[in-house]
């Protein structure tokens, strides 16, 4: 059923169109005409004039055809990581890569060239289908941010699938929430050789937070990171400021609370520790603390319909797909906040957000088989 040659070619069109978060109306005009082509109703929200990007979320209606049904949502986003720049993605041994030191883009492109195949076939085969619900969202890299941004009235469909995980034959059910968490420390400046000892180290009082910490696998649940720190003026000043940005994930919501406010201690008690006589006058270092949910957990049942359904599906394409733990978010998550069950399917990609990234043309056909047997019974 699946054609090979059209979904690789579709594959090398999709990859080599630019499109970073915020500035995919390219890829998003060329979507629209594809699909629209497929005999779906074209449909853009008004995410771009909320975050400042170039167009919004397209959404591709298909009505039903020869079946009854609650509509299906399909999800996909169009965006890619940075270094995009111009992508060349060379098939070397039935294998998709990079040419130009850049990722490929895979992360979401092959998702979307696999379900535009399985589009292809229901079509051509006249094979009954549910109503439809095409959805691809803008600027998912940077924060999930056209999913938060969607107008959600425009959606029908109750259940759903997200293809967009790395690997082959499984599913995300559950993923876990995060906070992100943005940290200001100001100490005092002075000359680091003439009069060190008026000043108060804002490096140093970071390092000591950093250094009681507990970060990276807390459990087999929960993660924590920072993952940038900026700050200093010279290396003969007493750095006066720095900031930090890190995050805590967990799949439990009380531990995410905890781990949050553990890190959030690690950093009062470290201002404790600084706390100085400078003068007569007694300095602790100021905090300014920030934190803000990134995304709220997913925890889908493993009897749900949306669950069933892709196992059906792969029983009817002949292929098995397991159950793994998510550990980062994706538009799945905001779906699921939102009231749409949605769950996770892996895409084939591998070595994401890297310039190895890489996607075999075998892999992308055994998705998109899946796909049309969801479709099928959808």
């Amino acid at each position: 059923m699946i054609n090979r040659q059209r979904l690789s070619d579709e594959f090398a069109r999709l990859a080599a169109i630019t499109s970073p978060p915020l500035r995919e109306r390219a890829i998003a005009d060329y979507l629209a005409e594809r699909l629209a082509g497929l005999g779906a109703e074209i449909l853009f929200d008004r995410a771009d004039q909320a975050t400042g990007g170039e167009i919004g979320n397209l959404l591709a209606r298909f009505p039903a055809a020869g079946r009854d049904g609650d509509p299906l949502l399909l999800s996909v986003h169009m965006d890619t990581v940075e270094p995009g720049g111009e992508v060349v993605p060379v098939l070397n041994d039935g294998i998709f890569t990079s040419a130009s030191g850049t990722i490929l883009g895979a992360d979401d492109k092959a998702g979307i060239a696999e379900l535009i195949e399985a589009l292809e076939v229901v079509r051509e085969q006249r094979i009954p289908h549910g109503p439809l619900e095409v959805l691809v969202t803008i600027a998912e890299e940077i924060g999930l941010v056209g999913a938060k941004h969607l107008d959600y009235s425009l959606l029908r469909a109750r259940h759903g699938f997200a293809l967009d995980t790395t690997g082959m034959g499984h599913m995300v059910l559950r993923a876990p929430g995060a906070n992100r968490i943005r940290v200001e420390i100001l100490g005092r400046e002075s000359h680091a050789g003439v009069a060190p000892e008026q000043g108060l180290s804002a490096i140093q009082t970071a390092a000591l937070a950093l250094a009681e910490m507990q970060l990276g696998r807390i459990d087999v649940e929960t993660t924590a990171n920072f993952g940038r720190i900026e700050g200093g003026v010279a290396c003969n000043i007493v750095p006066g400021r720095v900031s930090l940005e890190g995050e805590a994930r967990s799949h439990d919501p009380a531990k995410l609370e905890a781990q949050t406010a553990h890190m959030i201690a690690c950093f009062e008690r470290a201002a404790d520790r600084m706390t100085r006589t400078i003068g007569l006058e007694t300095v602790r270092p100021q905090l300014h603390i920030e934190v803000q949910s990134d995304y709220p957990r997913m925890a889908v049942a493993e009897d749900a319909p949306i669950v069933l359904l892709a196992r059906a599906a792969a029983q009817g394409a002949g292929q098995e797909l397991g159950i793994k733990l998510g550990g980062g978010g994706s538009d799945a998550n905001i779906f699921n906040a939102h009231g749409i069950e949605t769950i996770i399917l892996a895409t084939g990609m591998r070595d994401v957000h890297s310039p190895k990234e890489s996607v075999a043309v075998d892999d992308m056909v055994t998705v998109a088989k899946l796909l049309v047997e969801v479709l099928r019974r959808a």
